[in-house]
């Protein structure tokens, strides 16, 4: 049950009033309500992640149920595993997000974004060991992308946390339609 009441929609002003008219009634957005317009720019930080980035939708969803899982966020993971299951991702391989870096179903790629993902949550700064590897393998966008994703999963991990907000009811979770989904 979450910590303080829900903010009603109805009474939203300004940039807020005008974004909950584009959100799905998912929980952590009524629960953001409360921050008045501060909800505008975290939901343009968080469509510039989800739609506007060049990082492989795959490796981003895997990042960020990885943190929300190192977090401790549950609300987060079940809205990403959600994501990650319209993208086309296998259960097999959205349950190894769980298991770690060294399950057997990630390709190469795969384990190097979990093994960073891992770094960062712990440690604030990726070591060489889990930075070089992936700036030989993506652009420096890309590689600034994938750190951006984590950094902003963990503050909403944070939040959803503290705030204790409830997943939603089944069948009212709201449709999250992203670019390349397959459903």
């Amino acid at each position: 049950m979450a910590r303080i009441p829900y903010f009603d929609p109805a009474q939203a002003e300004g940039r807020a009033k005008e974004a909950y008219k584009k959100l799905p009634a998912l929980n952590i957005f009524r629960m953001m309500g409360h921050s008045g317009d501060m909800l505008d720019s975290f939901i343009k930080l968080g469509n510039s992640i989800l739609v506007h980035s060049r990082l492989d939708p795959v490796l981003r969803e895997i990042a960020i149920v990885r943190t929300g899982v190192l977090r401790g966020s549950t609300y987060e993971v079940f809205q990403h595993e959600r994501i990650s299951r319209q993208l086309g991702m296998s259960d097999a391989l959205i349950a190894a997000i769980h298991e770690g870096p060294d399950a057997k179903v990630f390709n190469e790629m795969e384990r190097l974004v979990m093994r960073f993902t891992d770094d960062i949550v712990a440690n604030t700064r990726a070591s060489d060991a889990t930075f070089n590897p992936l700036k030989e393998k993506l652009s420096y966008k890309e590689l600034q992308e994938l750190v951006v994703t984590i950094g902003y999963y963990t503050m909403v991990s944070c939040f959803l946390e503290t705030f204790d907000v409830d997943i939603e009811e089944k069948g009212k979770e709201g449709k999250v339609n992203l670019p390349g989904m397959t459903s």
